[in-house]
């Protein structure tokens, strides 16, 4: 054998054997070679980031220290990777949570599109792209988004925004297999969830609450992708039978002469976790649909299973036990918050805990095995509850304060919740948890002339957030500032604030923990934020011109400490941002940013090129019934994404009164023909009319001709 015969083997035997020198472990032969007993040892490999919250009880911390307070001055960029997928540069929310293993970073993005890239270059290994319907743009509550993938013995799983389960081959991207997930198309299902594993499968739910959907969970075999079981998280009508013996008990807690047509709500769109020693998957629920009950389940009732927290044995499929955070749910309280799973003493005792602090502002403590409640306090102003009772743990609502159906009030938390989908960290070493916390209050009223809209919101709640407008002002009279965005450490055994840490932005990101002594947030004001883990104190924060919204991560390759997130601002704030968020000055272009001590500057996007002037509308007869019928159509169906017009509004939606000539031309074609689908601008011929594209359009005329008009003067 030639030496250089030799030299060209020796990378295929390291390779098929494992011969890494001088490695006690060696290197799996197959990529992304994640097990059940490789994650529950996940400790013992502290470089690796295994799942979204590291290891299986998504805890959201690290180990890993080589990074620590008396060095992360010295941390920058180490690389970055630009986001792409065949609709070019993208330009909306990036949620998830990267998986690293092996050197190989595993993640997805906007449009469910995943990529493995080098996780110490950037560099791409491969990217698929599920080529995503684009028409389920406009039936996402909250953009385009992805909260990440699930990577398991050689495969990695996504959840498409269309609905499909897709499995890939980790090695080169390659579709191995896929499943349909949606038990009805016709009704405004989406998933931004990501998967879970749990006993061999692979368990996926999904979102469309505000539209009128019944919520689910279903299962599929991680090899074969064959359907396993399903679980409806609310009843559908009794008289169409129940698909398991918990959606009967389920329905003896609502009204039998329920608006069934509406769906219930209750959909599955976060982080649901796994305890392989119990056999226990933990899953959090949504909120209802219509959210006043008095529309949706008129003589009351706690309304199970919506806002709760389910352990379901994943063999099975069926209910091991449930805690509902809040019964007859009517708030958009929902509890699909991420699950965090620890071992603790309390009172004394040795206890498998479950860690919730969902939107309705309080923080659960569970016994994880039986669901007893063990504590429960507030973690942000509450007033639509004055406690949670101990003995019954239902939470004791102030009906003074919540009760909006004859008149308005001003509840705290609002529908952001005291804490949204950004996941909240916990460190065992400080015994903390740090939670990106909302103190946000809203006004409540009741819209009268309920009837299901389908294809259309459905909440029936009107909600005005602070700070309110000066005819709303009178509700926000002898009630506290809301102080918005504030990242807490929370000590979960006596129930209290540590510290506390204001920021500015409209959301701020998920967190991370290390045993390096440090907390990382990003902000939607475009920087990544380092904490003491101890006493809050803002150690580094580095500028990087792209909002982050993301929880980061780190993990360790050739001894070298990283920290890296995905930069890209989106999610529910895309359509509201504000002067002080990055999106306000840069382009939105999202990346993954990866820092290390020595690293360097992060280079800032382009600036955003926003016109300053109007151009002429096109020259068109109008009407007035009609620009009044196309009024009340922007606000049905345009609204909620374009925003107002004119001054402030940021978000990179096009504002509908300033088109361009190219738009105007489009304009039929656009809303009933889906011209710009592959972008994102959904097609609307199922619940529009040519008269009603006529009507909008002479409408969004009139204002433009308005604002021109103005600009001459």
């Amino acid at each position: 054998m030639t030496i250089d015969r030799f030299r060209t083997l020796v990378p295929l035997l390291i390779a098929a054997f494992g011969l890494l020198p001088g490695c006690q472990n060696p290197r799996p032969v197959v990529p992304g070679s994640i097990d059940e007993k490789r994650l529950v040892r996940a400790d013992e490999e502290p470089q690796q980031w295994m799942s979204l919250g590291r290891n299986f009880i998504q805890q959201h911390h690290s180990p890993l220290k080589k990074i620590d307070t008396a060095n992360v001055a010295t941390l920058g960029l180490a690389w970055e990777y630009n986001f792409l997928n065949s609709r070019g540069k993208v330009n909306r929310g990036l949620e998830a949570s990267p998986i690293v293993v092996d050197g190989v970073m595993y993640t997805s993005g906007a449009w469910s599109v995943v990529m493995a890239v080098d996780a110490k270059t950037g560099a791409e290994i491969w990217r698929y792209d599920p080529n995503v319907d684009g028409r389920y743009a406009r039936k996402a509550c909250c953009d385009v988004v992805n909260r990440g993938v699930q990577v398991w013995q050689g495969k990695v799983y996504v959840g498409t925004l269309d609905g499909y389960l897709v499995c890939v081959d980790a090695a080169t991207g390659k579709e191995i297999w896929r499943a349909d997930t949606f038990t009805d198309r016709k009704a405004f299902y989406t998933i931004t969830g990501a998967p879970q594993i749990a006993a061999g499968k692979v368990i996926i739910g999904n979102a469309g609450a505000e539209f009128g959907v019944r919520g689910y969970i279903s299962a599929y075999d991680a090899e074969t992708g064959k359907f396993s079981w399903r679980f409806y998280t609310v009843p559908g009508d009794p008289a169409n039978g129940y698909e398991h013996p918990e959606m009967e008990m389920a329905s003896k807690t609502g009204d039998p002469k329920s608006d069934w047509s509406a769906g219930g709500g209750g959909t599955v769109w976060g982080q649901m976790a796994y305890d392989p020693e119990l056999n226990l998957l933990y899953v959090g629920t949504g909120n209802a649909t219509p959210y006043p009950i008095w529309y949706r389940s008129p003589a009351g009732g706690d309304n199970l299973f919506l806002a709760s927290i389910l352990a379901i044995d994943p063999d099975t499929g069926r209910l091991k036990w449930h805690y509902q955070t809040t019964p007859g749910e009517m708030w958009d309280f929902t509890a699909t918050m991420n699950i965090v799973l620890a071992d603790m003493k309390i009172n004394g005792q040795n206890r498998k805990v479950l860690m919730q602090a969902p939107k309705n502002g309080f923080f659960y403590i569970l016994d994880r095995t039986n669901g007893e409640l063990i504590s429960a306090k507030p973690f942000v102003p509450v007033n639509w509850a004055d406690s949670v009772d101990h003995k019954t743990g239902r939470p004791v609502v102030n009906m003074a304060n919540a009760w909006y159906k004859d008149s308005g009030k001003y509840i705290f938390p609002g529908p952001p919740g005291g804490h949204s989908w950004p996941p909240m960290s916990f460190n065992p070493t400080t015994g903390l948890v740090y939670i990106p916390t909302i103190d946000m209050a809203f006004v409540y009223e009741n819209e009268d002339n309920y009837k299901f809209r389908p294809g259309r919101d459905n909440m029936f709640a009107r909600q005005t957030p602070t700070p309110l407008p000066p005819d709303y002002a009178h509700y926000g009279k002898g009630w506290p500032e809301p102080e918005y965005e504030v990242l807490k450490a929370w000590d979960p055994v006596k129930q209290k604030e540590v510290w506390r840490m204001p920021f500015p932005g409209t959301q701020n990101g998920g967190v991370l923990s290390t045993d390096g002594h440090l907390v990382f947030q990003g902000s939607s004001t475009g920087y990544l934020l380092v904490m003491n883990a101890t006493t809050g104190q803002l150690l580094k924060k580095i500028y990087t011109g792209t909002g982050i919204v993301a929880p980061p991560i780190t993990y360790e390759l050739e001894g070298e400490q990283y920290v890296a997130v995905m930069a890209g601002y989106g999610g529910a704030v895309l359509f509201f941002p504000g002067e002080q968020d990055a999106v306000a000055k840069y382009r939105n272009e999202g990346r993954i940013l990866a820092f290390k001590l020595g690293g360097g500057e992060v280079p800032l996007p382009p600036v955003q090129k926003r016109a300053d002037t109007v151009s002429a509308p096109p020259a068109k007869a109008l009407h007035p019934k009609q620009i009044e019928k196309g009024m009340l159509l922007y606000r049905s169906y345009c609204s909620f994404c374009h925003g107002g017009f004119g001054s402030g509004h940021y978000s990179e939606v096009p504002d509908l009164s300033a088109m361009a000539p190219v738009t105007h031309e489009w304009f039929s074609d656009i809303l009933l023909k889906g011209k710009l689908s592959y972008y994102g601008m959904s097609d609307f011929s199922d619940v529009l009319s040519p008269d009603d594209v006529e009507a909008l359009h002479q409408f969004l005329i009139s204002v433009q001709s308005k604002r021109y008009q103005q600009q001459k003067k």
